[in-house]
């Protein structure tokens, strides 16, 4: 009997202790400070942004943080109320200076903060606006662990709508869930998109799902900057992630897919983009345009409607896209009739002179491997081989894989031996 109660004992004891290191986890995500805001949309009254008494509004609590502050939402629904937000410089237009009418919802202007939730299933910002959450500004604010949902598209075609929009900012966003922001006008060709970046804006976008929405996943114009990281991109309209103006991006490891087109450098961008998934896009996967660079390296191209990569531009244009396109993956595309590109591997319709194209796999493409250029298969280390994925949603190479060591050999993979060919290769690979 004694053994049986000082076992129980003992039982109780780590319960107890087990339930302690729980509260004490959780109070530390809440412990109160001078410099952390408490939102609750679920508090019955309303407070001073205390741990105690938080405020129940979400924009009063942005509007009532210095910058530095830490908006910490506890678990719930935010509703923003939609606000009109007339520009006098538009994104995305041929004269920068046209006046553009949109509406925003939260509104983080001319200071800093942290906006963090839980995570993103308990806490959930409903925008009701173009611009969901706008930063104006704002250098050095972040985003986080929350939910951006229940966009609605502006008339104003000239608006670039997004879940998040950010101006003349320093922003992080990472671990959000953007999902279902697909309420638009459809007189309006464009949409509603993820997360945009404009007029020199800086962005780091990390481990985001950007999911089923309106217009492009991620879009930079206008001398902005990111780094693009770790995110699943999945059914939307436009492309996955687009780069244009004079933006410029780093896009690695990303799995996007469903949309019309993966990832392009558009305009004067400059772009690159190593060990991303591209997969089940209805256009191309990958395309270099306008005048932009573009290094593509290390990624696989699977499966999207037209083609898989495209160089797209006049021949013998001296200011024709130009770039490197090597380590790659490009098989199974063309399954749809031709729309932006012929369902091929490799199209070149700009200059291939300007293009280093090495030591890809293009394999199995429905109208053929290339387009509009040689014939590459034994040139330049360029191989058309059965990659012999482990499956096509990781495509990790099997043992004895053609692939595996035969990529550049100026290339190294994490474990310091020559790159293989495709996602899983060369110095950004995920582990």
């Amino acid at each position: 009997m004694r053994t049986l109660l000082a076992t129980g004992s003992i039982i109780v004891a780590a319960l107890l202790l087990i339930s302690l290191t729980s509260l004490l986890s959780c109070a530390e995500q809440y412990v109160p400070d001078n410099n952390t805001i408490f939102v609750s949309s679920r508090s019955s009254y309303e407070g001073d942004g205390s741990f105690r008494t938080p405020f129940t509004d979400l924009q009063q609590a942005i509007d009532a943080a210095k910058s530095g502050d830490k908006i910490m939402l506890l678990p719930g629904i935010y509703k923003a109320k939609s606000e009109k937000f007339v520009e006098d410089l538009c994104g995305n237009c041929l004269n920068a200076q046209t006046q553009v009418y949109a509406t925003r919802g939260f509104l983080i202007d001319d200071k800093a903060v942290t906006i963090s939730g839980k995570n993103a299933d308990s806490c959930v910002l409903v925008t009701n606006s173009g611009y969901g959450v706008l930063f104006l500004h704002s250098d050095g604010s972040v985003i986080e662990n929350v939910k951006i949902t229940g966009g609605v598209r502006d008339a104003d075609g000239n608006a670039t709508d997004a879940a998040i929009v950010a101006k003349f900012s320093h922003l992080t966003v990472r671990n959000c869930n953007i999902t279902d922001n697909d309420n638009r006008d459809t007189t309006v060709v464009v949409g509603i998109g993820g997360v945009f970046g404009r007029e020199g804006s800086e962005l780091f976008v990390q481990h985001n799902h950007i999911i089923r929405g309106g217009w492009d996943g991620i879009a930079l114009y206008r001398g902005a900057k990111a780094f693009i990281e770790d995110n699943i991109i999945d059914e939307g309209r436009g492309a996955g992630v687009g780069v244009t103006w004079d933006a410029t991006a780093t896009v690695l490891r990303n799995r996007i897919s469903r949309y019309w087109k993966g990832i392009g450098a558009f305009g004067t961008s400059r772009v690159v983009a190593r060990n991303n998934i591209v997969k089940d896009c209805v256009g191309w996967g990958i395309i270099a345009t306008g005048q932009s660079y573009l290094d593509a390296t290390n990624n696989v191209i699977f499966n999207n409607g037209n083609c898989g990569f495209a160089n797209w531009g006049d021949k013998g244009d001296p200011l024709a896209a130009t770039g490197i396109f090597e380590n790659n993956v490009v098989m199974d595309n063309g399954w749809r009739d031709e729309w932006v590109c012929p369902q091929v591997g490799v199209w070149m319709l700009g200059d291939s002179a300007k293009f280093q194209i090495a030591f890809n796999n293009v394999v199995a493409n429905v109208a053929g491997n290339y387009r509009d250029i040689s014939n590459l298969t034994g040139i330049n280390g360029n191989v058309s081989f059965n990659p012999m994925f482990a499956d096509t949603t990781t495509f990790k190479l099997k043992p004895g894989s053609p692939l595996i060591d035969s990529g550049d050999s100026l290339i190294t993979d994490l474990d310091g031996t020559r790159s293989d060919i495709g996602v899983w290769g060369g110095g950004s690979a995920g582990e």
